[in-house]
């Protein structure tokens, strides 16, 4: 059920606290960590500790959660240094989300090229 932890879910296991993850920011609804495939310097993963399969379908339940995420990535862009930073959000196999559990990227500490992808 959306909004559930799912026992599958791998970003679940790690807001349970089931499997470790480098966090470098954590709140009362999300979850920053470092990514273990980077693609830049600086790619920290934030995530809703509440599972939703997407950023649409977390947009749509739970639009302060959705809110914090970007907030939350900001704050840790402050305190990683970065000058400059994208912000990716992933929705769908098609697009590169190999986790289906919603989760922002954000990337810094190298030029961004346009267009991505």
């Amino acid at each position: 059920m959306a909004g559930e932890p799912q026992d599958d879910c791998l970003f679940c296991k790690i807001v349970a606290g089931r499997i470790p993850a480098t966090v470098v920011k954590e709140t009362e609804t999300t979850v920053a960590f470092r990514d273990i495939n980077p693609q830049a310097p600086t790619h920290v993963l934030v995530i809703p500790k509440v599972h939703y399969a997407d950023a649409a379908e977390l947009a749509a339940a739970e639009p302060s959660v959705t809110a914090d995420l970007l907030r939350h990535a900001g704050e840790v862009a402050t305190e990683e240094k970065l000058e400059s930073y994208r912000l990716v959000f992933n929705t769908g196999s098609g697009a590169g989300q190999t986790v289906f559990h919603a989760h922002l990227h954000l990337l810094g500490g190298r030029g961004m090229h346009w267009p991505p992808g």
